[in-house]
Formats: C-alpha cells, sequence, structure tokens
C-alpha cells in the first residue's frame, strides 16, 4: 500500500502528517495495542470521533518506553495527548490469574508479548510528562476507568491510589468516551484550562477543594483504604453513589472528584460513531504481521454497548454501563454492506452482537430522572421495568442474513439465557439459523450459595434453556452442543463446592477442556471480596480460595485430565470425601475366567 493508502488512516509519522499538508497534531493518541482502524479498537474510534469535529489527530501505537524517541515521533500536539493501555488492562493481558507471563499478546503483531509494557497507561503517561510539559494528559480505555478511585490490586497485593495519582495525569475520563472526550477537545479548544473543566460528566480529577455548594458523597481518605473494614466500606458507599452523585476522595492536601458518569448514549449518536470512516483494517506499516486480536473481530460488527447482567466478577457495567444503547439496523446494515467489500471477506459473520447479543435493543422504563439501585437488571430475578422482547434482534438478525454477499451469520458474543427463556422464539431461531455447531454459555457454577455470590441465576435456568436449545437444533436436523463457561475459585467457593461442580459435569457428561480461574481485577464487587474477605452485602466472613485450594478446584472440575487423579485424591482426602473417588474413577469390574 502506497502513501495514498496510508493516507487514509490516521497519521503516525511526520511524513503521514506532511502528505495531508500538516505542521502540528491538535491531539496525540498514545495506544498499547497496535494501530488497527477499526471501531473495535480504543484508539481508532477515539481518534476517528475527535477527527469528525475537524481536529488533527495521529495515533502512537505501541511505544518503546525504554527511550523518548517513539513518544516524540509526531512533535507537540496543540490541545492535548490522550493516553490507553488499548483494549485490555496491560496486567491482565500479560499474566494469567496465576500470575504468570502469557506466551503471546494477541493485540501485538506477530503476538509478540512485552511490547507493551506493564501499567502502560503510567509508563506512557510518565514519558509524555518528559517531553510536554505544558500539553494535558487525559487517561482512558479499561485500565484507567478500572482504577479511577482506591483500589486493591492482586498483581502487587495491596490498594493503589486512583492511577491518577501515579499516572501524573490531568484528567481520567472512564467508560466508554468519544462524546467525553469531544467535549474536553471543544472546551481546550476554547480557550479553557485544563484545571477549570472540574464538571465533565464521566471524569475524574484532582481538585485543591471540596466545592461543598452541591450535594456530594465523600469515599474514605486514601491513606485509610490499605485497612479491610475500611476499604469494605468505601466499596459499599461507591457501587451505591458512582452513578448519581459527585464523589470526592481526600489524597494528602487534595482531593479526587469523581463526576457522575455520562448519560446513555443515543442510537442517533452511537450511528455515527459507527459511520465513520474506518478503513477496517490493520495499519500497513505491519507487514503481514498477523494480529490475532483483529483476525477475530474482523468478520464481526458491535451491535450495542452496555449489559444489565451486573455479574460480580465483570468489569463492563463499571465501563460500559448498566444501561444498554442499541445501534439503529439501518447503520448496522451499512456496517455490513462495507464489510462484504473487504477482500479478506468470505461470506461469513462472525458476530453481530455486544456483551450480551441478546440484549440488543433492549431498555429500562425508568425514566433518566430516576436513579435505579439494582446493581443488576436480572438477578435474583429480571426486573420488571427491563424491557425483554427479543424481536427486535431476531428481525435485526434477519435483515442483516439478507445483505448481499452474506452467506452465513453467527452468533458469537455471550447470550443471557435466563433473559432468552422470555423468548421461546428467539431460542427455536438461533438454534436452527444463527449457531455454528457450538454455543457458548456462562452458568459460570452450580451450586446456589456460590451462584449468589456471583450475582448470577440458578443453575435450573441454564438447564431450561438446554433442553429447549436442543430440542429446537432436533426439529432443524442440526447436531449441536452448548459449552459452558465456568469458573473456579470464586470468592466463597471451597472444595465442598468444586466436588458438586464436577460431579454435576460428570453427570451430564460434560468434559471442559477450558476451566476460568477467578481472577481479582480492579474494582469489581468479587475483587472486593476477594481482598476484604467479606461477603459484600451481610458483611459476613468470607471463605477465599487461594493457591494450592484453587489448583486442586480446577483439578476437580477437570478429572479427566489423566495428570489430575493425584490431586482429586488430595482434594477429596482433605474434605473426608476419598469415598466418592469412585464417582470420579469408576472401577473396573474384573473378568472372571470360566
Amino acid at each position: 500500500m502506497g502513501t495514498s493508502g496510508r493516507k487514509e488512516f490516521l497519521p503516525i509519522t511526520l511524513a503521514d502528517m506532511q502528505a495531508r499538508g500538516w505542521e502540528q497534531l491538535d491531539i496525540i493518541i498514545v495506544s498499547g495495542d497496535a494501530y488497527v482502524d477499526h471501531p473495535s479498537f480504543a484508539a481508532s474510534i477515539i481518534g476517528r470521533s475527535l477527527e469528525s469535529r475537524g481536529y488533527k489527530v495521529g495515533i502512537i501505537a505501541q511505544p518503546d518506553v525504554t527511550n523518548l524517541h517513539d513518544i516524540q515521533a509526531l512533535g507537540q500536539p496543540r490541545l492535548m495527548w490522550g493516553v490507553t493501555s488499548g483494549n485490555m488492562d496491560s496486567l491482565v493481558n500479560h499474566y494469567t490469574a496465576q500470575k504468570k507471563l502469557r506466551s503471546e499478546d494477541a493485540y501485538t503483531p506477530g503476538g509478540k508479548i512485552g511490547i507493551r509494557p506493564d501499567r502502560a497507561v503510567i509508563r506512557y503517561t510518565n514519558l509524555i510528562k518528559q517531553v510536554s510539559k505544558d500539553k494535558p494528559v487525559i487517561i482512558g480505555g479499561i485500565e484507567a476507568s478500572m482504577r479511577r478511585i482506591s483500589h486493591y490490586d492482586y498483581w502487587s497485593d495491596k490498594v493503589r491510589n486512583s492511577i491518577l495519582i501515579d499516572a501524573k495525569a490531568d484528567m481520567l475520563v472512564y467508560g466508554m468516551g468519544e462524546e467525553i472526550i469531544i467535549e474536553i477537545a471543544d472546551k481546550l479548544n476554547s480557550g479553557y484550562p485544563i484545571e477549570s473543566l472540574q464538571d465533565i460528566r464521566g471524569t475524574a480529577l484532582l481538585v485543591p477543594q471540596v466545592d461543598d455548594s452541591v450535594p456530594f458523597i465523600s469515599l474514605p481518605n486514601a491513606e485509610k483504604c490499605s485497612d479491610k473494614e475500611v476499604f469494605f466500606e468505601l466499596t459499599k458507599i461507591f457501587q451505591s453513589h458512582y452513578s448519581s452523585a459527585v464523589i470526592y476522595q481526600k489524597y494528602d492536601n487534595r482531593y479526587l472528584k469523581h463526576n457522575p458518569p455520562l448519560d446513555t448514549i443515543s442510537t442517533q449518536a452511537l450511528d455515527k460513531i459507527y459511520d465513520l470512516p474506518f478503513v477496517r483494517e490493520v495499519h500497513p506499516s505491519y507487514g503481514k504481521k498477523s494480529i490475532k486480536a483483529w483476525e477475530q473481530i474482523r468478520d464481526s460488527i458491535t451491535a450495542h454497548r452496555g449489559c444489565g447482567g451486573g455479574c460480580n466478577f465483570c468489569a463492563i457495567g463499571y465501563h460500559q454501563g448498566k444501561k444498554i444503547s442499541s445501534r439503529s439496523p439501518k447503520s448496522i446494515i451499512n456496517e455490513t454492506e462495507k464489510l462484504t467489500k473487504k477482500a479478506y471477506f468470505h461470506g461469513t459473520i462472525s458476530d453481530v452482537g455486544g456483551p450480551s447479543a441478546n440484549m440488543y435493543g433492549m431498555k429500562c422504563n425508568l425514566t433518566e430522572a430516576l436513579i435505579c439501585k439494582r446493581s443488576s437488571c436480572l438477578y435474583p430475578d429480571i426486573c420488571s421495568n427491563f424491557e425483554t422482547n427479543h424481536d427486535e434482534y431476531l428481525n435485526l438478525l434477519d435483515q442483516v442474513s439478507k445483505v448481499k454477499g452474506v452467506k452465513n451469520l453467527f452468533i458469537a458474543s455471550g447470550i443471557r439465557f435466563d433473559l432468552a427463556l422470555k423468548s421461546p422464539r428467539f431460542i427455536k431461531t438461533i438454534a436452527g439459523k444463527y449457531i455454528g455447531g457450538h454455543l457458548k454459555l456462562a452458568p459460570e457454577h452450580t451450586v446456589p450459595k456460590v451462584l449468589k455470590l456471583m450475582n448470577k441465576p440458578n443453575i435450573s435456568l441454564y438447564e431450561d434453556f438446554s433442553r429447549q436449545f436442543f430440542a429446537s437444533s432436533q426439529k432443524a436436523d442440526k447436531l449441536q452442543q452448548i459449552i459452558p463457561y465456568i469458573i473456579v475459585g470464586h470468592p466463597g467457593t471451597d472444595l465442598n463446592d468444586a466436588i458438586q461442580l464436577a460431579l454435576y459435569l460428570k453427570k451430564n457428561n460434560l468434559r471442559l477442556e477450558q476451566v476460568q480461574e477467578f481472577y481479582p481485577t480492579p474494582m469489581t464487587p468479587s475483587t472486593a471480596m476477594y481482598f476484604t474477605e467479606k461477603k459484600l452485602i451481610e458483611g459476613k466472613p468470607l471463605f477465599v480460595a487461594k493457591g494450592r485450594n484453587i489448583r486442586l478446584q480446577k483439578a476437580l472440575v477437570q478429572w479427566f485430565i489423566p495428570g489430575n487423579k493425584k490431586y482429586v485424591i488430595e482434594a477429596l482426602k482433605s474434605v473426608s470425601k476419598l469415598n466418592l473417588l469412585n464417582e470420579f474413577y469408576p472401577e473396573k469390574r474384573k473378568i472372571k475366567p470360566r
């Protein structure tokens, strides 16, 4: 691809800027991901959104943090820097739940590990501050978003300050930040100093004092949050008020001001974002190196944002929000038509969905003025204010499947089976048309007390869905499987729970090659339970599995792996249930000689 092709992308070099006749950029975005110009990549969607408002935007992707060369590749921006670790938290990206280094980085060319640094937001911002003293740095993305207040950090096993403190950034944008970053850019462009922008929704920043002219909520002082009792209170206060009130937290002689989130983005605004002129390709500077994350999503389409599920171990609700924002069918059809014209497209759309695919088009009937205090729209039961009609999603799938050039359309996003049970037609339709042989569902566990701690529905609903799905598949003459996602080691689970789970899987002939270990990621309720060893609602003591106990839980759930038998025996012995060994490994009957 020559110079003209590179001009379709946002500039990444001075030569790219010169080709456009630009002497200086307005905004430079620094990202921990490789540059892929696609609406599934954070830096691209922010960059294109700013570009649509007339700003000159460039991207520095995965700069080398061992010197200052890469960070100066585009010169100084006129207005501001934007920093993100990319689509993943850099530590989750690098390490397993056992804190072992992963073998590859799916967002780096060739999968090479280590190109993105640990704590990327802090490292990138510190670099920028060395070369750009007077331009504000705005941090955002999942890594910044979920570290916006004092938080338990699993990798260092301690409570850390807001990432704003460690990064020394000027402002933090949390959640999906297109509209927020445009508001910040417009204010800066109008001459407002960064320190005056204290009331923008969806932001957190450091201020010299509390503004008591408006109501606010206070969190415990940061210096006290290492205490588990204090951290427990911080978590409960924040979860109760973050969506509705201004929150302050004291850091030495300054205060972190956490503004309420931005209102749910409208369909019209969401359509405009996804209609922007994305190239939908990897930047040509990477040559033929593969970027696995891109290959996984390049044939998929994002239909909506947000998730009302409220699972305690999940970050989506605290990042994208609990309310659903859906694109119009017209916008999605337009994107489908663009996709079918790409050389890499071969007729199969791998997904049309979001965090939970079958939440497309669903909304809460409460007015925006009323603040809902439920952590989940679906648990412990489906809220009467939450619409559960699946017709909009089914109509969308039907329209997309009829676009010229589309041969197959599948659903790869997660499906909420409790929600799907409200629509037998939905179950019948997806079984017959939109599942490519394997459907992934997330019951996560089977034991009631564990599911309650997770904010997940009873396993009986999973079973009801499975029966309907298999019956519909059989009628459609399709042999299909359900692959359940399971978590071991969640706070509150012990070896007895793992034994019950394992026996359930064995009884139902489910041998799971992949089992997820609980991963304490910043700011989720489950992580707070992990650190404080308390049930979040009642405050009662909670057993938290660690180390060897988690290894034994996983071995029980994967009893069929030959090397796990010794661990299964160890686990059964430790809870005085060795009598159950025959349930896992039935003795073969000896044939008596005649």
